[in-house]
């Protein structure tokens, strides 16, 4: 079983990255009456009252599509990801069923492991066609490949692939087992997080949750404590966050100010407190961060 119970690791796909380089698949796929097709716009995904709205080809062929990705199988059934323009107007879906028709992002959506599966997919494949367009060895526009999964500069010749930025995570206590909290400037002020950072290059996971953690508040982490808890795939826009817990060595806080706004240690009666007076809002159920700071609690927080 996984460490942390994390939504967006919830799939129940087989991605098929063997069929990528059959030639003509998308064409091929967008003929068959079988296929099923996830709708994007933006971070939006078309949904039918409880689940993502599958369609057939014939269903998304008055939509103004920009490109199909291919996402994988399940079943036999092959699955595509319709990305339409963000500056398009919000289409009408054509036979989606009613009711509930509609559109719903990463963070809201509540579907089954199938559908949540393939829509993060979805979002992510979409969001790195969406910045990188041109070679960044000569500046050529570059041409999709592979269903979506591969950028050819044809200038040079050139691949690019689909990247993802690791950024670390993590809940650092102290020698009380009081949990750190901070708040980013651009945050409401009742919002409360756990620390995060970027992975650097040249540096190990451990050595950027030990880094991040100085940088933002001062704090001196013990680098024999940092333990890994599990990964999530955060495509806002292209991050896998891999959460850690740690124990801190010293409590003096001193922030990072372009970085954290607020930061405070609090214990779990504190937090309870805060939460139930509404001074403080943890993050979002589909977070790593809220299955972090619930891990540390104890059970589940803000119900």
């Amino acid at each position: 079983m996984h460490p942390l119970d994390l939504l967006f690791l919830r799939a129940a796909h087989d991605r098929a990255a063997h069929r990528r380089a059959e030639p003509r698949l998308v064409d091929d796929l967008l003929k068959e009456p079988g296929t099923r097709i996830l709708v994007l716009q933006g971070d939006q995904v078309a949904t039918a009252g409880p689940r993502v709205a599958f369609l057939a080809p014939d269903d998304v062929a008055h939509l103004a599509v920009g490109a199909h990705l291919f996402l994988g199988e399940a079943d036999g059934v092959p699955y595509l990801a319709a990305v339409l323009a963000r500056t398009a107007p919000e289409p009408a879906l054509g036979s989606v069923p009613e009711p509930g028709t509609g559109w719903a992002g990463l963070r809201t959506l509540d579907v089954p492991d199938l559908d949540q599966g393939l829509a993060v997919e979805a979002i992510a494949l979409a969001r790195w066609h969406e910045t990188h367009t041109h070679c960044p060895r000569c500046g050529t526009p570059t041409e999709v490949a592979q269903a979506g999964w591969v950028r050819i500069c044809p200038e040079d010749g050139s691949h690019h692939f689909p990247r993802t930025d690791p950024a670390v995570i993590m809940a650092i206590t102290d020698a009380d087992d009081r949990l750190l909290l901070a708040r980013g400037p651009a945050w409401g002020t009742d919002r409360r997080s756990v620390l995060a950072g970027f992975v650097e290059p040249g540096e190990s996971l451990e050595q950027a949750v030990v880094r991040e953690t100085a940088e933002e508040v001062g704090v001196v982490v013990d680098p024999a404590t940092v333990e890994y808890r599990g990964s999530q795939p955060w495509p806002f826009p292209a991050s896998l966050m891999l959460g850690f817990r740690a124990r801190a060595t010293t409590t003096a806080l001193v922030r990072q100010e372009d970085e954290i706004a607020e930061a405070d240690w609090f214990t779990r009666a504190e937090l309870g407190a805060a939460i139930a007076e509404g001074r403080l809002s943890p993050p979002g159920r589909s977070s790593i961060a809220r299955a972090l700071i619930e891990e540390w609690h104890g059970g589940r927080v803000g119900d």
